[in-house]
């Protein structure tokens, strides 16, 4: 073989790589998780006629797949978002409870040996972000930059007293990366222009991309933007006042998660990327906020607290209009955004993908046990923790560790009103065991953060 006729090879053979190399990538979706906080099930109107309305929602959902039995992995915030960003129960990964800017009053560790989703897909050649609520720890090792995020732009705290001022106890919690800012204006607004900004710089990039953006909103306080509320005054003069600005607060959030699912279609990502939106646990109900159909809301564990909207849009891959009814947790997210991008979830996850549901197949077989705990201070709850543990049709709770447990039989009574404990005890006492089988698996990660 000559030398030229050599070389001709070995510049075809590049070619060929980086041609394969390029459709390979081509392949791997684009992932954008939108995370709202304390949103209950029935402040979404694509579920059922309501008082509030979410038409960018509704389409997002529309345009995919609507899951109508999901429930977060925890009634409060930072377990859930542990649990999403490790496919492992909380208590496993050490947040059983929410991480507080108060030392004392603070419930978990996130254990930062555990590898995160932004860190598996940043392995896996995407670029990686998250804009706005951290909530999982204030310094390091635990800050967003460390624990696979490419880039931050949010709030590193539990809850904002203003959404004008973004401050916590006094405290400037804000930042891009490592550096803190002070950005004026309300912080959904802010949340959604950063991550306008961040998809319009990537539609110029090869590189797949995950944006995680979590909403504070609509936590409380309950702060909608004036235009707003006097719309639904407008609209519902008869509403009740406290009602009203809850309204008004999730449709001024809807707009604005309308605004970014925009931003995907005029920058071109809209058709590869896969989008998944939902909630990190059920609405307060002292806020006026709705979780109808289900019983209690936020803290609680019943369906309530732990019933969240949950819908997915992947142009081609999901089909519009489509419905499952597959009983999940969040975290489940977490292996379905690995496989989705070619790589393989860790075997010691405790989540599911939902991959196979997406493409039209069926879920899992195997029946799968969903558990649940939180720990909290207080004297209702004295540092201790609770827990729940749904199998089929059948559920065992507590809602604080000094009550006693609870069994519900979810076919026939999905909305939780009798407790039939007493007349099924030897079902009870099975859901017993299982349940202290998980409590062990969880103490086995502290969740305090180790003295220095």
């Amino acid at each position: 073989m000559s030398l030229r006729i050599l070389l001709l090879s070995v510049a075809v053979l590049c070619c060929l790589i980086l041609v394969n190399e390029s459709i390979v990538a081509a392949e791997k979706p684009n992932i954008l998780m939108i995370l709202t906080d304390d949103h209950g099930y029935g402040d979404v109107s694509t579920y059922h006629q309501s008082d509030v309305q979410t038409p960018a929602i509704d389409r997002l959902a529309a345009g995919g797949m609507l899951f109508t039995r999901m429930r977060s992995n925890c009634t409060v915030c930072s377990p859930a978002r542990a649990a999403i960003l490790s496919g492992r129960y909380p208590d496993r990964v050490g947040v059983p409870g929410v991480i507080r800017t108060q030392p004392l009053d603070s419930w978990g560790y996130f254990d930062p040996r555990v590898p995160t989703l932004a860190n598996h897909l940043r392995n896996a050649g995407y670029d990686t972000a998250i804009v706005g609520k951290w909530h999982l720890g204030l310094e390091s090792p635990n800050l967003p930059n460390e624990r696979g995020f490419d880039f931050f732009q949010g709030f590193l705290g539990d809850m904002m007293e203003s959404y004008a001022t973004h401050l916590r106890h006094g405290q400037n919690y804000m930042r891009r990366n490592g550096a803190v800012i002070d950005p004026q204006g309300h912080a959904t607004d802010l949340f959604t222009q950063w991550s306008v900004d961040y998809l319009r710089e990537r539609s110029a990039a090869k590189k797949p991309f995950f944006l995680y953006l979590a909403y504070n909103a609509p936590h409380f306080p309950i702060e909608p933007p004036a235009e707003w509320l006097e719309r639904v005054k407008q609209r519902a003069p008869a509403m009740d006042s406290k009602r009203a600005s809850n309204v008004a607060f999730v449709e001024h959030l809807d707009h604005s998660i309308g605004r970014v699912l925009e931003t995907l279609k005029t920058t071109g990502l809209e058709a590869n990327t896969l989008v998944v939106f939902t909630a990190d646990n059920g609405g307060s109900l002292p806020h006026a906020q709705n979780n109808d159909p289900w019983r209690d809301g936020k803290q609680s564990h019943y369906d309530g607290g732990l019933r969240v909207p949950f819908a997915v849009r992947w142009p081609g891959v999901v089909a519009a209009g489509s419905r499952s009814d597959y009983a999940g947790q969040t975290f489940d997210v977490c292996p379905t955004f690995l496989e989705a991008a070619g790589a393989v979830p860790p075997a010691e996850m405790d989540a599911v993908s939902l991959l196979p549901i997406l493409r039209g197949g069926n879920p899992p077989a195997a029946l799968r046990d969903l558990y649940f705990v939180r720990r909290e201070g207080g004297p209702v709850y004295g540092g201790k923790s609770y827990e729940a543990l749904i199998r089929g049709d059948w559920k065992l709770l507590q809602n604080n560790p000094y009550s006693p447990l609870e069994l519900y039989d979810l076919k026939n009574d999905p909305r939780e009103q009798t407790n039939v404990i007493a007349q099924r005890p030897r079902l009870a006492r099975e859901l017993e065991t299982a349940l202290r089988v998980h409590i062990q698996r969880g103490g086995a990660t502290p969740w305090q953060r180790p003295e220095k």
